[in-house]
């Protein structure tokens, strides 16, 4: 066996598509444990006998309609001699599985938010936290009581040895003591979010906290030890079998190992978030992360990885950023720094890191004591400057990347160049545009490019009129010539003659309506006019109506029009809207432009109140996640674009809690254009709620807003859910409450340091400055 203090890497387990949020050591079969992920599934590793010695997996389980937060395995019984896992998501429910099926043997309903902590007790008792403020107590498929005390969201929970005693911790930085349901004590002393609680006997508990400390409790009350070394929130937390070392990961990006009190190593890997880790039955430490892999570390020399996959994992590791914004390294001053003699002298302890310039460049290295050698674990972005990435020819020209697509098996390949000063999606468009390819390829080449380009800081891309998304003399759903605001006005929401705002705050509360404006009628009428002449016999268009939809098209698209839209076109227009789902995308376009039209706003959405109703439910039923992608996008426009008149806008705050949880359901769509759409809709319906006492309604719009922020990529997105969190909270201590105990600080502080554009870090740190 290595040295007690040399964990190694063992194993990386690929399988998950998303973050890995939760891990648990299984009963059964032996060394087996199971995982949880954003991509909404669990699964359930076992051994194999590789030379690699990794782990298969053995069991997939589906059934959550959200991101799957946690898990927790409950004992076997008599009547499951194999035991049960219970996950918890992002969807308010608990589902419970068998290992016979991959879904759900039952499923607990009851929390009114994301349930992110469970824990298992004697005789099948189940304990969950959530981020509706309670914890509940479970048995035989049934809440048998609720745990109300606390303030702000229940992050971790668990349950004693002693039988009716249960911890539960908060994001209101206190951890409560309940028996038999009443709560028996409140230990404080974390001053952040209590994120993690672990059992270490039957009188002593350990927490970990946002706080980046952790603290060993007597069940009595007392704190008798505070462990600092971790430079970033602490997430989870597991102790070895002799009941004193554990282990602890984080946002610092690592995972380190505490034994007699001390931490005595530092494992960094190259993922942000390390969310979660176990200890499996045989001492070895599993770890998820947000790259969406596991990785598994041993001390074991037999279960050490090879010398390849260590290098390729050290290797890995080196070629990461680290954002000195983070503060995980300190103030850097790059005049200041040592060159690489400095590595020459040895590290006073496991972990400990220095910082080197080489060049124009700054490298981090951590010291590991295992290896007795200074390791490189990345490069910090900000230290340089320069331009460190070699530049590849192609056609007479630089570029970053030069990447190499084959769209149809056996044909010729295609040349893809790249910088990373560009916009993804206008390179992706260009291409498609220049290889004569279907437009329908545009989110997958674009993500294709980001997935590629991971770790490079993309610049702004160049002001263009032309929307990336609309090829020339061609037709894409919602497209148009967008105007730009006016000569030295700067609008957040186009980017056009941004000044320079640091200590106003021109971005939240922002109580007008966002719309879609976009617009190329000409287009709009020719795709409407090539698909009515493909169409199925009953829905087949006249001359005479597709003449009296263009005359409406035109009224509504201008402000100086002298003819009003009529009832016949109205009604026209929205018997032509329930075309099939595979051809009326040019009429959702039609109808997103009308509904800004007072006259057709009125009648569309209010003139009766069963035609509002009978609009919304229209609209959802094109929004399902299954849908059509250019449907969605649209439908979610129209929405937005009702709130331009006070009819449209009064419906849809009838109808919030239905349009809004429809909305959430395409968080997990991958598209750019849904995105800005979803945050745009969450920021109108934010605006109109600024001011006014409705809690319910403002916690539905931080939750979709929270939830959203767990996968939207795009900027602009993140952006505009970055002011509807701001509106919502402004002036609101209730809703600013709320909005902490949802955990959006630590949710959204990664965009303060984002400066392309300047728009997001600016507009972020005035929604933190608003929640402190």
């Amino acid at each position: 066996m290595a040295s007690p203090n040399s964990y190694k890497l063992s194993c990386s387990i690929p399988g998950h598509e998303m973050d890995v949020r939760g891990l648990a050591a299984a009963f059964f079969p032996d060394g087996a444990f199971t995982s949880v992920s954003r991509d909404r599934t669990g699964r359930v590793w076992v051994p194999n006998s590789s030379p690699d010695r990794g782990f298969t997996e053995m069991h997939c389980m589906t059934g959550h309609e959200n991101f799957v937060s946690c898990v927790c395995i409950i004992a076997p019984s008599d009547t499951y001699p194999r035991g049960l896992i219970a996950t918890g998501g992002n969807d308010h429910n608990i589902c419970v599985f068998t290992l016979d099926q991959p879904q759900p043997l039952f499923t607990l309903k009851g929390h009114k938010n994301t349930v992110c902590a469970l824990s298992s007790g004697k005789f099948g008792t189940l304990l969950s936290g959530s981020w509706d403020t309670t914890a509940k107590v479970w048995l035989n498929e049934k809440c048998m009581m609720t745990l109300q005390g606390h303030t702000a969201a229940v992050w971790a929970v668990v349950i004693l040895p002693e039988q009716g005693l249960m911890l539960s911790g908060s994001a209101d930085k206190t951890i409560k003591l309940w028996k038999a349901g009443r709560c028996e004590k409140t230990f404080t002393g974390h001053e952040d979010c209590v994120r993690g609680l672990v059992v270490v006997s039957d009188l002593e508990f350990l927490s970990c906290s946002n706080d980046a400390t952790i603290r060993r409790w007597l069940v009595t009350g007392e704190c008798v030890q505070v462990y600092y070394s971790h430079t970033n929130y602490i997430y989870s937390l597991a102790v070895f079998p002799n009941g004193q070392d554990f282990v602890s990961t984080g946002e610092d990006r690592t995972l380190r190992i505490w034994k007699q009190g001390d931490c005595q190593q530092t494992i960094r890997l190259p993922a942000q978030s390390v969310w979660c880790c176990c200890i499996l039955p045989n001492g070895d430490i599993a770890v998820g992360a947000s790259d969406g892999l596991i990785r598994v570390f041993t001390e074991v020399e037999d279960r050490i990885a090879s010398p390849q996959d260590l290098q390729a994992f050290e290797d890995e590791l080196s070629k990461t950023t680290i954002d000195p914004k983070t503060g995980d390294l300190g103030d850097i001053k790059m005049e200041d720094l040592p060159g690489r003699e400095h590595l020459e002298e040895p590290g006073n302890r496991d972990g400990q890191t220095r910082l080197i310039k080489e060049g124009q460049n700054v490298e981090a290295y951590q010291w590991s004591v295992a290896d007795s050698r200074w390791m490189k674990i990345g490069d910090v972005v900000g230290g340089s400057n320069q331009q460190t990435s070699k530049k590849v020819n192609y056609e007479g020209k630089e570029y970053d990347f030069v990447f190499t697509i084959d769209i149809n098996e056996g044909g010729p390949s295609m040349k893809l160049p790249y910088n990373v000063t560009d916009d993804p999606w206008l390179t992706a468009h260009n291409f498609l545009q220049k290889n004569e390819l279907s437009p329908m390829f545009l989110d997958q080449v674009a993500n294709f490019i980001i997935e590629n380009t991971k770790g490079h800081t993309l610049g702004a891309a160049a002001p263009s009129a032309a929307d990336p998304f609309t090829g020339t003399g061609r037709y894409i759903p919602g497209s148009g010539t967008p105007t730009g605001a006016p000569v030295g006005v700067a609008d957040p929401f186009t980017g056009f003659n941004r000044r320079s705002q640091t200590s106003t705050n021109i971005y939240f509360p922002k109580t007008d309506g966002v719309t879609f404006e976009q617009a190329n009628a000409t287009q709009i009428m020719a795709k409407l006019k090539e698909l009515n002449g493909g169409a199925p016999g009953e829905y087949r268009l006249s001359e005479e109506v597709l003449e009296s939809l263009e005359k409406l098209l035109v009224s509504v698209c201008n402000p100086c029009a002298t003819e009003q839209p009529t009832t016949e076109q109205i009604s026209l227009l929205w018997k032509t809207s329930h075309w099939p789902e595979d051809i009326v995308f040019p009429v959702l376009d039609i109808l997103r432009l009308a509904v800004r039209h007072p006259q057709v706003n009125d009648s569309l959405c209010g003139g009766d109140a069963d035609d509002g109703v009978a609009l919304c439910n229209h609209l959802l039923s094109l929004m399902k996640p299954q849908g059509r992608p250019a449907n969605q996008m649209l439908a979610l426009r129209t929405l937005c674009n009702c709130f331009s008149g006070w009819r449209g806008r009064a419906l849809l705050l009838a109808q919030r809690e239905a349009v809004l949880s429809h909305a959430a359901d395409l968080c997990s769509v991958c598209n750019k254009n849904i995105h800005i759409a979803l945050a745009t809709l969450v920021l109108n319906y934010a605006g109109s709620l600024h001011g006014q006492p409705d809690l319910e309604a403002k916690a539905q719009c931080l939750s979709v807003a929270s939830a959203a922020l767990e996968s939207v990529q795009d900027k602009e997105a993140v952006f505009r859910l970055l002011v509807a969190l701001g509106t919502t909270v402004a002036s609101d201590q209730t809703a600013q409450d709320l909005a902490k105990s949802l955990g959006v600080m630590s949710q959204i502080a990664k965009y303060t340091s984002v400066t392309d554009p300047a728009k997001v870090g600016e507009c972020c740190q005035l929604v933190l400055k608003e929640l402190q």
